[in-house]
């Protein structure tokens, strides 16, 4: 494994740890003014709330601009061309209601509450204006259709009125101000609703009806009193431009900005995503995980259509350190008949990785280095510890199990019972669908199988609707796959939970469980997969991976025990070497380490961090002139650094080599002035 590659990513896991926490948030009078505008004027109702948290956060006008740029792209109806039709849009609205809702008043026009509207909502179907009257004050009514997509009536009235004739108008809500509001001479009861609508019926009959209901159509509750909906509908319009983003990319941006590079940044593309644990019979556990992309963007050269895919994981304890990383990339080319065939059907990226018991975090990031999109996992896992008691693993929803035989035993993601599982991220099911059930049940003892059961629940709307027992078989070990088939055609569409329970003598002992929708649709465009084979469970490379986990979560003892194994099974592999030799560093067995890596300082491929523990070792056995080779070497690769300097000075003063240790050590200090421990030694050097 590169270990350039290994410090970046974890430097990367650390600032995503991090980055959350450390920003400080701004306040809008903090900003400066083109900013503070764009905040608190150009975008202030349609910007959401967590879009706005995240615009306070950020530190530089860099981060800002570019998240100004995202705020935009997630809000364009048509990505894939050059004009942005929504943000245009925007801003003619803006220049609109600047231009004809602020004269006459000392405010500009995107203040008021028809500027505001018109912002909101644009252009309305219909205005009828109701000027120049004795019996009604000033009034304009607004009337929208085709609305519904901001979850709104399919069509309704909004009406503004000149409170007492002067000044300017202001939004009309039927139940906080009724049709008394709207006449010049009422004096009648001010709660008397009825008397004031059939005053004003008198006069303007067309005006009369909307002041008691804005939603055409619909009826009172009370007769001749204003509708809740009304300013239920007010509520909504203020609220509509929230619903019309979806607003994860902001997040996405502020836990991303210090980890993807710029060109990414804005380009967040949403996706679904499986994690599961499931364990092996020698009681080895993989992750499985599948990525979907909501969207696969290619280039296209003469008749080929290709793209690359980088994928980097990151696993790390519940104390932030990292315990494995890895990095994949993913090369994608397509002729023109396979990308007419993929093009409706969503990506699902597939794999595994063995993991060591305990509690984690997962963080899956993949980048479309064509398109410079970006998306992003991020799960808590659980691996239980061995020799637990009976144990149920997370449940698999698939749409299709297929009996699949691979050679020489070799593993492939989200394998059960010598069975392929199809499933797609969003658990979404036809009626005409049987939905295969995957699961395991591990810890099996004799006593559960023969006194347990497995209880299979369907709920709908907190009722159960269908449940099913079965017992795990006496012949099948500690360990046992399921995969079973319900076939969908009696579930009627809609929201169901599916739960699997233990049962020991009728009581539960553990359960899980998971969701899944039926729709009505006739159709689903299932995943296209890409996966590849794994090496077989006897390959000495899980020995080395779970090892080098054990060893960065502080477990060295058990580190110690799997990397013995992958070293015995190839001694002249480097990288088994040096993780056993971490794991005896460890340990305080330190006479261990040059016997690992000392062969191999003559190999033109070693690390930094090799040498530095070779290094380490000879020094700590008081081998001062092994030690010195090694460092020598270390500095002639890579140069020089205060830990090498001060390392070589040590040994060159316990050589009696004191010129050659007062050259380095004032070198050391040339490159970080603040070390007291090596100006104390320089002192004591110079005063002999």
């Amino acid at each position: 494994m590169n270990k350039r590659k290994s410090l970046l990513l974890g430097l990367l896991v650390f600032l995503l740890a991090s980055s959350v926490l450390s920003f400080q948030k701004l306040k809008p009078q903090e900003l400066s003014e083109r900013y503070r505008k764009w905040l608190e004027e150009e975008v202030v109702y349609i910007i959401t709330p967590v879009e706005k948290e995240v615009f306070l956060q950020l530190q530089t006008d860099r981060e800002r601009d570019l998240f100004i740029e995202a705020f935009w792209r997630h809000r364009d109806p048509t990505p894939s061309t050059p004009e942005n039709e929504f943000k245009n849009e925007h801003y003619r609205r803006i220049n609109y209601a600047n231009h004809f809702f602020g004269r006459g008043i000392p405010k500009p026009g995107w203040k008021t509450d028809r500027g505001r509207v018109y912002i909101i909502l644009g252009e309305p179907n219909d205005v009828t204006r109701f000027e120049g009257k004795t019996q009604v004050y000033p009034t304009e009514v607004w009337f929208y259709q085709g609305k519904t997509n901001l979850g709104l009536p399919p069509g309704f009235y909004v009406v503004f009125f000149q409170e007492g004739g002067t000044g300017e108008y202001r939004l009309y809500s039927p139940l906080q101000d009724g049709p008394m509001a709207l006449l010049t001479s009422y004096y009648g009861d001010p709660i008397d609703y009825m008397a004031a609508y059939e005053q004003l019926r008198e006069f303007e009959p067309e005006l009369a009806e909307v002041s008691l209901n804005l939603i055409p159509g619909e009826r009172a509750v009370v007769a001749g009193r204003p509708t809740m909906s009304s300013d239920v509908l007010l509520q909504q319009i203020e609220m509509a431009p929230v619903k019309t983003v979806e607003e994860k990319y902001a997040r996405k941006f502020l836990e991303y900005k210090d980890i993807v590079e710029v060109e990414y940044s804005t380009n967040y593309i949403d996706c679904d995503s499986v994690v599961k644990a499931f364990q092996t019979p020698s009681g080895l556990s993989f992750i499985h995980y599948a990525i979907e992309p909501e969207q696969l963007s290619v280039n296209q050269y003469q008749n080929k259509y290709y793209t690359t895919l980088k994928l980097n994981g990151t696993v790390s304890n519940m104390k932030g350190q990292q315990v494995y990383q890895f990095e994949k990339n993913i090369h994608l080319e397509f002729s023109q008949q396979q990308m007419s065939e993929i093009s409706r059907r969503p990506l699902s990226i597939r794999d595994m990785f063995p993991l060591i018991p305990g509690e984690f975090k997962l963080s899956l990031l993949l980048k479309n280095e064509i398109s410079k999109e970006f998306t992003s996992v991020e799960k808590t896992i659980f691996i239980p510890p061995l020799g637990q008691q009976v144990q149920l693993s997370p449940l698999l929803l698939a749409y299709d199990a297929q009996a699949k035989t691979d050679p020489q035993g070799r593993l492939r993601p989200f394998f059960l019972q010598g069975k392929r599982l199809y499933f797609q991220g969003n658990r979404v099911f036809l009626q005409s669908d049987t939905l295969y059930l995957g699961f395991q049940v591990g810890g099996l003892t004799p006593q559960f199988q023969e006194q347990g059961e497995i209880e299979i629940r369907f709920i709908k709307e907190n009722q159960v609707v269908k449940t099913q027992k079965l017992k795990p078989s006496p012949l099948r070990g500690s360990l046992q796959d399921f995969i079973l088939a319900f076939p969908l055609q009696d579930f009627v569409p809609a929201h169901y939970v599916v739960e699997v329970a233990l049962l020991s003598q009728g009581q539960e002992m553990v359960s899980v469980a998971d969701e899944f929708d039926i729709t009505y649709s006739s159709g689903i465009p299932r995943p296209w997969v890409y996966s590849k084979l794994l090496p077989g469970l006897d390959d000495q490379i899980y020995n080395y991976v779970i090892g080098t986990q054990y060893l960065n979560n502080g477990q060295a003892q058990q580190a110690k025990s799997h990397l013995l194994q992958a070293y015995q099974s190839s001694p002249g592999n480097l990288e088994y070497a040096f993780g056993l030799a971490q794991a005896h560093w460890n340990l305080g067995e330190i006479d261990q380490v040059p016997t690992l890596l000392a062969p191999f300082l003559k190999q033109p491929n070693l690390t930094y961090e090799i040498l530095d523990l070779l290094g380490k070792s000879w020094q700590k056995l008081g081998k001062w002139a092994q030690a010195v080779e090694v460092y020598d070497q270390a500095v002639e690769r890579f140069g020089t650094n205060p830990h090498l300097l001060n390392a070589l000075g040590d040994c060159y003063f316990a050589l009696d080599r004191k010129e050659e240790a007062r050259v380095v050590w004032e070198k050391s200090l040339q490159l970080n002035p603040h070390q007291p421990e090596i100006e104390k030694k320089l002192k004591a050097l110079k005063e002999r």
